[in-house]
């Protein structure tokens, strides 16, 4: 297989006295005409093959449908008036306003308004809104645009009553959303100052915390807090309250966060917490305390309150001796508690002193993926998902810690074929236990084998269109038949839980026939602050050895096999697949690295990337140097070694992974391959799952242009790239595809 010409140079740099090859650090440089040819013949190349995939146009047709089906969000209330972000296959979801959730929900007496169309921003459908907000009294939204996928956004204002935009104009912000002051004329926002260079790839500089009074001249906007002798420091206002300004602060490397607050009226902040060793999630105020989710002294969190007058901390609900407090609310009359167990959400309610009372049956296996409360009503909106259901939405009164009434609004849309979770847990190198989901297509439901684990359970069929999931209690069936080909999705890191939740993609595999796996590996925040700490900085390789443990277990009891199993993931899930790819090749059938973080010696030197310490180690620093430099995709390709059927994706407008991680280590792998004959250690053919030791095993680069780390992307463009991937995985696994059914989402 003859690959694209890439030019290798002799770039070589000492590091902590280890010389390091870099011979395409010229594919840092993403607007240099090279690197745009580079961009244009790995596309050229890269095309044929995916257009030659059997499942390709089954899988296009089967994820549009998905991508096409109604969402609804979580609602929230402001003034009075109800928002929601709706979908109803456009390109981007519209935000939509209604005097009243019956209203929102089609069932009252007026239909919703859209008040802010994203897709009429742009012609290509290449913008999206990735932050509104809505002032207390309902008559005005902040909202930031971000083009092409980028993180930077522009903030503008628009009145609710007209929908028209006002002249505010705010260019080159990030990350945080505006917070609105008291009166609702104000917001305060984070703020950086106009990069001179490649704002795409540059290292950003020191930002600050910024206050705009709505119609003045965002020239003119005042300092709220900053500290430009501390460049890497973040601050966000948070929670508005009508007397008290809340500051947080970290320094993005750090695993914690400091809260500060002052009165509205004083200049000088009062320090609450510092050294940013521990999470404090102010969630509130209540009664002259400030009410915060942390970590300190409690893996599995806890909720505390300072008093605002004293300074002095009280603790109010203890730490769950098995689950996971991931989030709290105030109401009117008491607190929300959002748990995770064994990696599914459920909720539960409390008085504002701590004594828990009545639980929220918001359905087993599922995920809280938006909720909303109010200090000022009794009503708790919430949307959750499952890896079968789109979303459900709850609206739920409470007095107290008293649940009064629930009910549920289906979200509408075709319905979907039933699917079964089972859970199962491995032991990992380090003998700790590892679970993950197994997601199967129901009709491949089997009687459970003589030799089932007991640690096995399995999660109640559902479909897509059940207004109230109905999951059943957990059992101990095992479900294990035929070796079926199966799509590892994994991410491990970051605290970012991976709970049940619905995406298309991954939708549209099961729907096809394919076995889904969805591990809790370390690094993730399924289990509390202890877990993800597990899988960071130099125990980051227990990451990858989770995922291994997690794939022999899968091989051994036959679920599958090494010529049926793909693995895919996405930005720091891209490093996992990279990793998994240079240490153990012989695992899988296919692996897809989309968006990936696979230069681990010089990620901190982008953009936001120095953030990332805090999960990956900073290598600057030697000790770091060593542990990075060993796992590092990028540096571990090995010469000689037959890798697997590889297909990596990026966007060449990614400013938070830039693309030159994936174009580097896409030419590396590209030359060890062509150097070892491209001979595949493990694919499939087609139709009977065997092996075809002498079949190409191409290593693809798909680069996605004026698209990002993946927000903005057009419904067409994320779709073919979803189609791609899945057909890969298909081919290379043996899936057999059957045409997407007329009419159906799945």
């Amino acid at each position: 297989m003859r690959y694209p010409e890439v030019r290798r140079d002799d770039t070589v740099e000492t590091i902590h006295g280890e010389a390091i090859a870099d011979p395409y650090r010229w594919l840092e440089d993403g607007d240099s005409a090279e690197t745009r040819a580079f961009i244009e013949a790995q596309n050229a190349f890269a095309e044929p093959f995916l257009a030659a995939l059997p499942a390709r146009e089954a899988f296009r047709e089967r994820v549009t449908a998905l991508l096409e089906a109604p969402t609804r969000g979580c609602p929230w209330v402001r003034g009075g008036r109800v928002f929601a972000w709706h979908s109803d296959g456009q390109n981007q979801p519209v935000l939509v306003v209604a005097d009243s959730i019956d209203e929102l929900d089609g069932t009252g007496e007026a239909a919703p308004r859209v008040l802010l169309d994203p897709n009429a921003l742009s012609s290509d459908g290449t913008v999206a809104v990735t932050m509104a907000t809505v002032s207390p009294d309902g008559a005005l939204l902040a909202y930031g645009a971000a083009d092409g996928g980028s993180d930077w956004r522009t903030i503008r204002v628009r009145d609710v009553d007209t929908g028209e935009d006002l002249a505010d104009e705010i260019g080159w912000t990030k990350w945080n959303s505006a917070v609105w002051l008291p009166g609702g004329r104000a917001f305060s926002y984070w703020a950086y100052d106009e990069p001179t260079d490649d704002a795409l790839t540059d290292e950003m500089g020191a930002g600050r915390l910024m206050r705009h009074e709505v119609g003045a001249d965002p020239a003119g906007d005042t300092v709220l807090f900053s500290r430009p002798d501390e460049p890497r420091l973040f601050a966000r206002h948070w929670p508005r309250d009508d007397e008290w300004f809340v500051l947080s602060t970290d320094t993005g490397s750090s695993s914690g966060n400091d809260l500060a607050v002052r009165r509205h009226d004083e200049t000088e902040y009062r320090q609450l917490v510092s050294g940013h060793e521990q999470e404090w999630n102010a969630i509130g105020i209540h009664g002259g305390l400030l009410y915060a989710v942390t970590d300190a002294d409690a893996p599995r969190y806890r909720l505390a309150a300072f008093d605002l007058a004293t300074g002095d901390e009280r603790a109010i609900v203890p730490e769950h001796p098995e689950d996971v407090l991931l989030d709290a609310g105030l109401t009117a009359s008491g607190l929300v508690l959002e748990y995770s167990h064994d990696a599914s959400h459920r909720m539960q309610l409390a008085s504002f002193d701590g004594a828990v009372g009545d639980d929220v049956p918001l359905g087993e296996g599922v995920s809280i993926v938006g909720s909303e409360t109010s200090a000022h009503s009794g009503t708790v909106t919430a949307l959750t998902q499952s890896f079968v259901d789109r979303g459900t939405r709850h609206v739920i009164e409470v007095d107290g810690a008293r649940l009064v009434s629930h009910r549920t609004i289906a979200t509408p849309g075709p319905a979907a074929p039933a699917a079964t979770t089972q859970r199962i847990r491995v032991v990992s190198s380090d003998g700790e236990t590892v679970p993950a989901f197994v997601v199967r297509p129901a009709a491949e439901e089997t009687e459970p084998q003589s030799d089932a684990a007991p640690a096995d359970t399995t999660l109640g069929a559902t479909a897509l269109h059940d207004p109230a999931p109905d999951h059943t209690a957990l059992t101990d069936t095992v479900l294990v038949d035929d070796p079926q080909p199966t799509l590892i999705w994994g991410y491990g890191g970051f605290n970012i839980p991976m709970n049940p939740g619905f995406r298309a993609v991954l939708a549209a595999w099961v729907a096809a026939g394919g076995v889904l796996v969805v591990p809790n590996l370390r690094g993730g925040g399924e289990f509390g602050s202890e877990w993800h700490k597990g899988g960071t900085k130099e125990r980051k390789q227990q990451v990858f050895d989770d995922l291994f443990a997690v794939a022999e277990r899968l091989i051994d009891s036959g679920v599958t096999t090494a010529r049926q199993l793909a693995l895919h993931g996405r930005s720091n899930g891209g490093l996992l697949a990279g990793a998994a790819l240079t240490q153990r090749p012989e695992l899988w059938a296919a692996v897809l690295p989309g968006v990936g973080v696979l230069d681990m010696l010089r990620y901190h030197r982008f953009t936001i990337g120095w953030a990332w310490a805090s999960d990956y180690g900073d290598p600057d620093e030697a000790d770091a140097f060593g542990y990075l430099r060993a796992y590092s995709p990028l540096h571990n390709v090995r010469a000689g070694v037959a890798y697997p059927p590889t297909l990596i994706t990026t966007g060449d407008h990614d400013d938070r992974v830039v693309p030159a991680h994936s174009f580097k280590f896409a030419a590396e792998l590209q030359r060890a391959q062509a150097d070892a004959g491209s001979v595949a250690p493990g694919s499939a053919t087609a139709g009977d799952g065997g092996a075809d030791p002498m079949k190409d095993a191409p290593v693809l680069l798909s680069v996605d242009t004026r698209a990002g780390h993946g927000m903005g992307k057009p419904k067409d463009a994320a779709a073919l790239e979803f189609a791609d991937q899945l057909a890969f995985a298909a081919h290379h696994t043996g899936l057999q595809v059957p045409p997407a059914a007329e009419g159906s989402s799945a």
